[in-house]
């Protein structure tokens, strides 16, 4: 074979390369590109599925939305998994993009309080159908998918802290926290008494509520106790103090969104999800960037790896739930220290510790929005929270809670902590419970704070629930 045959052979017009020569011709080149990129199908097609609303395509958003209007009227929506995590996806990102494209308010955590109080708001005024929102009940009661996410955060955040800083910042936090609750316990009963509500009603059915934990946690134990001690109807005590939690947990979520735009604007006040500065080598992940558009770069993590974390956090979940039953403690407060425990001693390897951070980033990514819906349809009730809505309420609620987030970002920095992550932490204090960290973190886009705000939640709502019980005891 000649030489010019074997050039032949190999020209990149051959052929055998299955591709075309350059053209001479490099507009004609350009303009075929350009009708290439004109076509609808595929290109225009993969253009469009690239467009989402929250993590869904459109064109898949579309056919959902037509989907569940189709069931819902043949009365086909029903509890189980796969109907209702479609319903959820829809409903949770649909209300969130709502909020993230409001000017201003998306700078204050919008897409978490569209999220949760848009579905409350449709329960309420009958706008989602009878056997959709009582399927959405029933699979957020049965699934009990809200410890699923809390255990999942929690131990990806736990794991992917630096050892040093999770040791300083778990004796640390409770330093804020305490200072916090006390002047919050000062301030709103002062403020409530100037309004005319009475010093004995302000501390006990305005201030001490939004601070006992949430309602399974706080109100509820709360209410028992007031009727134990003081001989009324649990019922109506409970209807007095649930308003100034749902309102509590209101404005914890805007201070939240405020607290995340002004981490933006002065970035030396935020360690953006990590709460002090770190100190010594670093042995094991670290949380960087809270940007919800961020991407963690773990390296490599395969499936099992994933997986394996995945059960490791329902591990320590149901540890804390024979915790329970054992000795009485909350599970969630449980497994937090099974999880700490466990990276203090090195017991999960440095692979299973990036495959926590994945089960973390997926979570955190996928399922908070689709929870909030759940939580507002089914765990918050819209006429609860109008009810809070008079203005002397409203005004000792917001100093209350305004005093404990404050509190938090000035003694935080004392401290040496960054003050924007102690505020947040601090805020948690005066929330919803489990339901209000979510729905706090979120607006403030520092979901790696989740175990520091289990603390505030659990520990500080149960020790708030307790010493108020012990005042009542002596002023009854």
């Amino acid at each position: 074979m000649s030489p010019h045959e074997a050039g032949e052979m190999t020209s990149p017009s051959s052929g055998l390369s299955g591709s075309r020569a350059p053209s001479q011709n490099p507009a004609q080149d350009q303009n075929q590109k350009q009708d290439l990129d004109r076509r609808f199908w595929p290109q225009g097609w993969w253009r469009l599925m690239s467009l989402r609303v929250g993590i869904v395509p459109v064109p898949i958003y579309i056919v959902l939305i037509l989907l569940i209007a189709a069931l819902s009227y043949s009365g086909e929506i029903k509890a189980d998994g796969p109907t209702m995590i479609v319903v959820l996806v829809v409903g949770g990102f649909t209300c969130a993009e709502i909020g993230k494209r409001l000017p201003v308010l998306r700078s204050i955590g919008a897409g978490a309080i569209f999220a949760t109080f848009i579905p409350s708001a449709l329960a309420y005024y009958h706008l989602i159908p009878a056997k959709m929102e009582k399927s959405i009940i029933d699979f957020t009661a049965s699934t009990n998918f809200l410890y699923l996410f809390i255990a999942s955060i929690i131990v990806g955040s736990i794991f992917a802290m630096d050892r040093d800083v999770l040791i300083r910042g778990f004796l640390k936090v409770f330093v804020p926290l305490a200072i916090g609750s006390v002047l919050a316990a000062i301030v709103g009963t002062v403020v409530g008494t100037a309004l005319g509500l009475g010093a004995h009603h302000t501390f006990f059915y305005v201030v001490a509520p939004i601070m006992a934990g949430g309602v399974g946690e706080g109100a509820i134990p709360l209410s028992i106790g007031y009727a134990a001690l003081t001989g009324a109807a649990q019922g109506e005590i409970f209807a007095q103090v649930l308003p100034p939690v749902m309102l509590g947990s209101l404005t914890a979520i805007l201070l939240a969104g405020g607290l995340n735009f002004v981490g933006k604007k002065y970035p030396s006040l935020t360690g953006n999800g990590q709460l002090q500065p770190h100190v010594g080598d670093d042995s094991g992940l670290r949380i960087e960037d809270a940007d919800e558009e961020a991407k963690h770069d773990v390296g490599h993590v395969d499936v099992g790896t994933i997986a394996a974390a995945g059960l490791t956090a329902l591990t320590l979940y149901l540890l804390g739930v024979l915790c329970f039953h054992l000795f009485g403690l909350p599970a969630p407060v449980a497994m937090l220290f099974f999880a700490v425990l466990a990276k203090l001693t090195r017991t999960v390897s440095p692979e299973l510790e990036r495959g926590g951070m994945v089960v973390y980033e997926f979570v955190r990514t996928n399922m908070t929005y689709p929870l909030l819906f759940a939580i507002g349809v089914a765990l918050t009730p819209w006429d609860k929270l109008v009810a809070a809505f008079h203005l002397t309420n409203i005004v000792t609620i917001v100093a209350t809670v305004v005093t404990m987030v404050a509190s938090g970002f000035v003694v935080g920095r004392f401290m040496n902590m960054y003050p924007i992550e102690t505020a947040v932490v601090n805020a948690c204090h005066s929330g919803q419970g489990g339901t209000g960290d979510v729905a706090i973190l979120t607006a403030a886009n520092r979901m790696q704070l989740m175990p520091f705000a289990q603390i505030a939640t659990r520990i500080g709502g149960a020790v708030t629930v307790t010493m108020v019980l012990i005042i009542l005891g002596y002023f009854k």
